[in-house]
Order: C-alpha cells, then sequence, then structure tokens
C-alpha cells in the first residue's frame, strides 16, 4: 500500500458551508475594527436628554473652618436608556455645581450614583440631598451664581472609557445669598 495523498480526506459539505456562513455572517478578524468602529460612530448621535436638574432648596450657607460651605438639595429626571448599548457596563453618574471666581472657573461635584445595565435607566427623583457639600476654600461662595450640570462616565465591558455630559447651555442656573444663611 501506498501512502495516502494529501487530498484523500475533504471536509464534508456540511462543514464547509458552516464555516463559509459563518464569514459571509460574521466576517473575519480583519472586519473587527471596521464593526467597533461603525457601532462607536453611531452611538455619537444617540444621546441622553437631561429633563430636569434644578436646585430644590439651599439649606445652609456657611463659613466652616476657614471655608465657605453651601449644603443643599436638587431635582433630578434624565433618562439614561441612550446611553447604555451592548458594550457598556454601567453609567457613572454625577452632578457638578460650576461657578467663577476671580476670572477662575471652579467644579464640585455635589453627588453620585453607579447605573448598572440590568438598573432602571430613568433616574426621576426630587430633593436629592448632596453627598458632598459645595466648598470653595477662598470664601468666595456669597453672591455666586452656579450652575448644576450632569456628566456620566461610560465604563464598557470591552474598549475605551468616554464621558459625556449635558450641554452647558441647557444647566440651570442659582444664586448663592450674600450673607450667610
Amino acid at each position: 500500500m501506498g501512502a495516502a495523498s494529501s487530498t484523500s480526506w475533504i471536509y464534508p459539505p456540511s462543514i464547509r458551508g458552516n464555516a463559509g456562513s459563518q464569514i459571509i455572517l460574521f466576517g473575519d478578524e480583519t472586519h473587527t475594527p471596521f464593526v467597533c468602529a461603525f457601532f462607536g460612530f453611531v452611538c455619537l448621535f444617540v444621546s441622553t436628554v437631561v429633563e430636569k436638574l434644578a436646585l430644590n432648596t439651599l439649606r445652609n450657607l456657611k463659613r466652616h473652618g476657614g471655608v465657605d460651605r453651601a449644603l443643599l438639595s436638587f431635582d433630578l429626571k434624565v433618562d439614561l436608556t441612550p446611553a447604555f448599548h451592548w458594550n457598556v457596563k454601567q453609567l457613572f453618574v454625577y452632578v457638578v455645581a460650576n461657578y467663577d471666581t476671580e476670572g477662575k472657573k471652579n467644579q464640585v461635584v455635589l453627588w453620585d450614583k453607579i447605573v448598572e445595565a440590568d438598573d432602571p435607566k430613568v433616574l426621576d427623583e426630587e430633593g436629592i440631598f448632596v453627598k458632598y457639600a459645595l466648598v470653595d476654600p477662598n470664601s468666595d461662595l456669597r453672591g455666586r451664581d452656579v450652575k448644576l450640570q450632569l456628566f456620566w462616565d461610560h465604563m464598557p465591558i470591552t474598549g475605551l472609557l468616554y464621558i459625556d455630559k449635558q450641554s452647558y447651555e441647557e444647566t440651570s442656573t442659582f444664586t448663592l445669598p450674600i450673607e450667610y444663611k
């Protein structure tokens, strides 16, 4: 008996058809960057709309430990559903107070929350008390205009982290009192 030739064994048609259909349907490894780029591009046009982020109550404004400190509560209504897609594991959502002092822009995180992919995507709460006080080390809070702005960090299953935020033009503004309260 002679040696078997290299062409004597061939994959049956069912296996060849399965492999061919997988390449047609899902592509091979050369298509992966294009598929990821496509989904990333599509996600740029889907935006979350913040319906409401506004001051509810200013609890107090005091000079405490050599700094100005304001404690407040706010109302928040936002649907985060558009921010989630197949590659987002969770969102890190946070409220930032923006105010200017003597030509400097100040940003202070007041509240945060992690929203998992399985959690409800609509946040609709009133009177949320801040987790972190609005503090200014130079005692410059009195009489300042403060804008509340919502940010959310996308925590993907794989890939790069990225931040999205409420448009600065859509933020709500309130003015702190001139006297301590």
